[in-house]
Order: C-alpha cells, then sequence, then structure tokens
C-alpha cells in the first residue's frame, strides 16, 4: 500500500471551500459534515475544518502554506491554465524559480477563500525535490 500524506486545516465557510477546491482544483469530495469536508488533492488527504475564528492572512508565503510538486511541467501548466481559466485567486503569479541552478523550478501561489496558500510547483531536475543537498538555499527569503 502507498503512503497517503494527510493534511486538516482551518476554513471559515464549506461551501466556499467546496467551490475552491472542487469546482475550482478539480480535487474529488470524500465525506463531509457540517464541520468538515474530506479531499482528494493529488491523492492525499486533506480534511477541511471548520473554524469559527479564522486565522489572520500571512504577510508573505512563510511561514505556512501546502501543494503539490508535479513530475512533468505539462502536468504544471494544465493546473495553471485550470487555475487562470477558473479564476482562481493567485497570490503569487506563475514564474520560473531559480533559473540555471539545480534547484530550478516553477511554481505559483494561490489562496483558498480562507486565506490558506498553496504551492504548486514543477523542479526542472527532480533531484532538487529532496536532495541538493550541497545548495545551501531553501526558499528566497
Amino acid at each position: 500500500m502507498a503512503v497517503i500524506f494527510h493534511l486538516a486545516f482551518p476554513v471559515e465557510d464549506l461551501q466556499q471551500t467546496r467551490e475552491f477546491y472542487i469546482d475550482g482544483l478539480g480535487c474529488t469530495p470524500g465525506r463531509s459534515s457540517p464541520q468538515a469536508l474530506i479531499l482528494n488533492l493529488g491523492g492525499h488527504q486533506l480534511v477541511a475544518h471548520r473554524s469559527p475564528i479564522a486565522d489572520p492572512p500571512q504577510a508573505g508565503i512563510y511561514p505556512r502554506h501546502f501543494g503539490l510538486v508535479f513530475a512533468t511541467y505539462a502536468e504544471w501548466d494544465a493546473l495553471r491554465d485550470r487555475a487562470v481559466n477558473r479564476g482562481l485567486k493567485f497570490y503569487q503569479a506563475p514564474k520560473q524559480r531559480f533559473p540555471g541552478k539545480p534547484t530550478e523550478h516553477y511554481t505559483f501561489f494561490l489562496e483558498d477563500p480562507s486565506h490558506n496558500l498553496l504551492e504548486f510547483k514543477h523542479y526542472v531536475h527532480g533531484s532538487a525535490i529532496f536532495g541538493e543537498t550541497e545548495t545551501a538555499g531553501v526558499g528566497d527569503r
């Protein structure tokens, strides 16, 4: 059996969450209740929990965000196109980071209706996902 990542996160409104994640991103819905919704994001289990007190929006992409790393540029490009066509809110526009370096990748950030940030990326060199340890840079703070 493959290992599946699980992430629970707060949301303010489950209907807006459904619209963003299911209609917008294309997640498959799972079980739901008036307080929570299970989502399949790239084969991983997200659980959106309705929270009466939302976290305030971050001032930048750090320290908290989540998302997917795509194996191919075509997959990344297809989700980018879907996000544009569905009118999802880009927190950071699609861009190429660290061109010509071992950690070169394409990335964009979306913001869900509850101000959770999601990053979607594709590394030009797959070794950069967990490797390239001699490269000191992580992020671009």
